[in-house]
């Protein structure tokens, strides 16, 4: 069997709508994800038994069961017995507890990289399928592009590619921010809002701001993609993180396109529409934030997910 080396990217939300509750736990989420240029590298290698076995260069990267990586290999070991083990090399470049979805990433690159490796023929539909028992953003990572999801996230319909649109990316390497407890802590404080009925809950889908966004990206109109940035998490992060508002309000006072906080954060991104305004936009923001703990990251939004380095 061949060794495989795959490029995963990371993804931003450019848009996150909470709906309500789901019967399993979840939160019923409209939500617009998109693939950006800042990837991590990972390298599979057959191992002889049903070893799997985890690398990583980044010290807060678990590398034993809890890894979704990991979970990624154990799962395929399940679904096709006696293929034999794996060991998965991950390079890191995408920041950890970021709103990247860089875990994520991680375990669908596993599971592209094990079909191919085991000849298996999978569909890309069938691969989305095992990502989604491992988590809400893997069906995406490993499609990538430009997508509306539904459901808690794994019910994809892509829609017209941003690529060539760039964004600069800013995280406080000391912050990361918990993606249930954001999502708990928004229940608690706006549970009592949410629709009570199914005809309720598509009535908010109807209405929500994920309609103009949609309208928006199809007319690849930059100023309306821009202005329509939205994420609902934010009213519950910002307020316990001001250090993140005040990067997306710096953004902003320096004419990005847009600017929003990813998924439960802490990364926050502006959007820009070619890369020198974009390196501009991260020369400004690194003059306002001299801080050595903020990570900057010129990028550019692309139109695929894990593909074979």
């Amino acid at each position: 069997m061949h060794a495989y080396t795959l490029l995963a990217p990371a993804k931003i939300n450019l848009l996150l709508e909470i709906l309500g509750d789901r019967t399993d736990g979840f939160h019923e989420l409209v939500m617009v994800l998109q693939s950006v240029d800042l990837a991590d590298l990972v390298e599979l290698r057959p191992l002889g038994g049903e070893r799997i076995q985890i690398h990583c260069d980044h010290p807060e990267v678990p590398t034993h069961e809890s890894n979704l990586a990991f979970k990624a290999a154990r799962l395929m070991q399940q679904k096709f017995p006696g293929r034999g083990g794996v060991s998965a090399t991950i390079h890191k470049q995408i920041p950890v507890g970021a709103g990247l979805a860089g875990g994520s990433t991680n375990a669908a690159a596993v599971l592209v990289g094990l079909d191919l490796m085991w000849n298996l023929g999978l569909t890309q539909g069938e691969l989305q399928g095992l990502g989604a028992a491992l988590g809400s953003d893997v069906p995406f990572c490993i499609s990538g592009g430009t997508a509306l999801a539904l459901g808690r996230g794994e019910v994809l319909s892509p829609l017209l590619d941003l690529d060539q649109l760039y964004v600069v990316l800013a995280k406080y390497r000391s912050l990361a921010i918990s993606t249930s407890w954001a999502y708990q802590t928004y229940r608690q404080q706006f549970g009592h809002t949410y629709p009570q009925t199914p005809t309720a809950l598509e009535q908010s889908r109807r209405q929500g701001p994920s309609v103009p966004m949609v309208a928006a990206i199809n007319h690849r109109d930059l100023t309306q993609i821009g202005s329509l940035l939205y994420n609902d998490l934010e009213r519950v992060v910002l307020p316990q993180h001001p250090q993140v508002q005040k990067l997306r309000d710096q953004f902003l006072q320096f004419e990005a396109k847009g600017a929003l906080m990813s998924g439960s954060g802490s990364t926050v991104f502006g959007l820009t529409e070619t890369r020198s305004q974009a390196e501009t936009l991260a020369e400004q923001m690194r003059s306002v934030f001299p801080d050595p703990d903020l990570d900057l990251w010129v990028t550019k939004l692309i139109s695929s997910g894990i593909q074979v380095a």
